[in-house]
């Protein structure tokens, strides 16, 4: 997540502590640590507990010096938030778990990250715990696999002539930041466009190199199976294909479901989880003003209603093309 100040600002935060209650007390887990934003609030109500998760080692600063003001309220591990599962939590009372899925101000000014268009030199993108970098995608895949990637993950009707030029580029040299905004911006010089032209392609890389589809799923899959009961799963996305993803989970799970016309349906399902209000919570007209990068952000929540140790969803099914796109990192 962008930003045109010098500091970041957790998007939706008041939302946020409304929803999950720490003034009640309890365990909460902040995914998406970053700047320690939420679990800063969160500890200012006395019985509360916090376990910061975060993938990007920068964070682990930050999260000393909590460490050293809240010694028996504050545990931070430097992981995916998708391996939450792997954390031991079961005797915690974990009443909220909290994903923030957008980058903050010093992800995006960090030179070496290379997140954003305005870096410069080699692409990297890697927030932790990668395998390849940005750089390895775009020099080393083939047209048709580039094409898939801006296509499914940026959205990018270019995405056919971007990767074929990218392809003939990188033979003369490689390709790095700069370079690759110039490809972009050659073939997209004659459109007028609101947001830069080479947006949608950063998007879409920034996820495939972090796989970014299939941690959320399974961080989302995790999270509602060690989440304790009136727990609640709040997540803020800042792109369609984030909020596609957490809005068909939490109706998967909260509706009830009819696998067959001549069959009843099955009434229990509606009864594990409750998600309160379907359409998301967006920032205010003070916080948009406030601060910018808030504009694309959408918050949804969902209740447990039961202490079950195991979800059913068809999730991982619904969303297999996307996750077989990022399995072509295999080829790198």
């Amino acid at each position: 997540m962008a930003s045109d100040t010098a500091k970041h600002y957790p998007v939706l935060l008041k939302e946020i502590i409304s929803i999950i209650s720490p003034q009640h007390g309890g365990t909460f887990i902040d995914c998406t640590f970053g700047q320690g934003g939420h679990t800063k609030e969160i500890l200012k109500y006395k019985h509360t507990k916090v376990v910061g998760l975060d993938r990007d080692k920068n964070s682990q600063n930050i999260a000393n010096k909590i460490q050293n003001e809240f010694t028996d309220r504050f545990l931070f591990k430097n992981i995916k938030f998708s391996k939450l599962d792997n954390l031991k939590l079961k005797n915690e009372n974990i009443k909220g778990i909290i994903f923030d899925l957008g980058y903050s101000f010093t992800q995006i000014k960090d030179p070496y990250k290379g997140l954003s268009f305005n870096s410069i030199g080699k692409l990297n993108m890697q927030l932790g715990y990668n395998d390849f970098s940005a750089s390895d995608v775009i020099n080393k895949l083939d047209e048709k696999d580039l094409k898939k990637i801006f296509e499914y993950f940026g959205d990018e009707k270019e995405a056919k002539i971007i990767s074929k030029h990218i392809v003939k580029e990188r033979y003369t040299k490689e390709i790095n930041t700069e370079y690759l905004v110039k490809i972009i911006e050659k073939v997209k010089r004659k459109r007028n466009f609101r947001t830069h032209s080479a947006t949608k392609v950063f998007q879409a890389l920034r996820i495939f190199v972090n796989k970014e589809i299939s941690e959320l799923i399974h961080g989302l899959i995790n999270s509602a199976k060690i989440l304790k009961k009136d727990g609640i799963l709040a997540v803020v996305t800042f792109h369609s294909l984030e909020d596609k993803i957490v809005k068909y989970f939490f109706k998967n799970l909260s509706e009830k479901k009819s696998f067959s016309r001549y069959e009843p349906e099955i009434e229990q399902k509606k009864f594990f989880f409750e998600m309160p209000l379907k359409k998301p919570i967006i920032p205010s007209e003070k916080e948009l003003k406030d601060n910018t990068p808030s504009r694309s952000a959408k918050l949804r929540y969902l209740v447990k209603k039961k202490n079950i140790d195991e979800v059913e969803t068809d999730i991982i099914d619904k969303f297999h093309e996307l996750l077989e796109i990022e399995n072509l990192s295999s080829k790198l």
